[in-house]
């Protein structure tokens, strides 16, 4: 998976996760459904996943009828999610979503699962799923213009990140959005300022990256010098970061120190063809 898509996905690790609370046993009683529901709940709390699956599991076989069967089921597909059982993760939605069709948790939880699995144009279906009802689904908005972002479909991107900016302008989902859309487009002047925001609220690689290559394009090499300077003291061994410096030192005539850069790049982990493409 491309590396900036990877970032822009990267809420995935926050799943969602609906306590069925204890506190709807009265003092006097001790249920021992709710009760082990708040045991599975503080398990999550403290990252205890297996203990967390299991108590679900007691839960459900205490009282198999009950209603809220289907959050523990949509809970529990999500916690086989976190330990990486992702088969087991979404056949345990696919069973919520046949007891619930219309729960809406439900479906964003199998969304997430489908596209940590790669299934993404199964992912995309549940999320616009979401959308359909919901409009204002800023999530479900943020994860359907993702994916349509990097499987060519534009002009779907576009209007998912148009209600992002329209309902969230300063979010930090709309800087993600709107900066990969601008610089995968060829509006590198848009996506600047985009750049520079998320640099300010989660430095990383990838968007000193994205501002620094966004800064060549429009020729702004004292800007990109200083963008990709900035990003190796942070960043000393990403590759992305000395591609560009190798493009900057190519369009100064620095070609010795370009072929340098290309090279370590190259070592890093960039692939040899896109480092080649550099001079040719």
């Amino acid at each position: 998976m491309n590396r900036y898509l990877s970032l822009l996905l990267i809420a995935l690790a926050a799943f969602l996760i609906v306590p069925v609370a204890a506190s709807q046993v009265p003092d006097d009683e001790e249920d021992p459904y709710f009760l082990l529901c708040g045991q599975a709940d503080k398990a999550i709390a403290e990252g205890n996943y297996e203990e967390a699956a299991a108590r679900l599991i007691d839960a459900m076989a205490v009282r198999p009828a009950a209603s809220e069967n289907v959050l523990l089921l949509s809970n529990l597909g999500m916690i086989y999610s976190c330990l990486d059982r992702d088969s087991l993760a979404l056949a345990t939605l696919e069973e919520a979503h046949r007891r619930a069709p219309a729960m809406r948790t439900v479906i964003a939880n199998r969304a997430r699962v489908l596209l940590k699995m790669g299934r993404d144009r199964d992912a995309l279906n549940d999320f616009a799923r979401l959308i359909e009802a919901d409009s204002l689904n800023l999530e479900a908005r943020y994860y359907h213009g993702t994916i349509s972002l990097y499987s060519g479909k534009l002009e779907g991107a576009e209007a998912d990140f148009a209600v992002l900016a329209s309902k969230d302008p300063e979010g930090t989902d709309t800087a993600r959005a709107l900066s990969a859309l601008y610089s995968l487009s060829g509006r590198d002047l848009q996506a600047i300022p985009y750049f520079e925001r998320l640099i300010k609220v989660e430095p990383s690689a990838e968007y000193y990256a994205g501002l620094a290559g966004c800064q060549l394009a429009l020729q702004r090499l004292s800007e990109a010098s200083g963008t990709i300077g900035e990003g190796l003291k942070k960043f000393p061994d990403d590759p992305e970061l000395y591609y560009y410096r190798a493009m900057l030192n190519r369009d100064r005539y620095s070609l010795d120190q370009a072929h340098a850069d290309a090279d370590r790049a190259v070592k890093l982990g960039l692939s040899k063809a896109k480092a080649d493409a550099l001079f040719k």
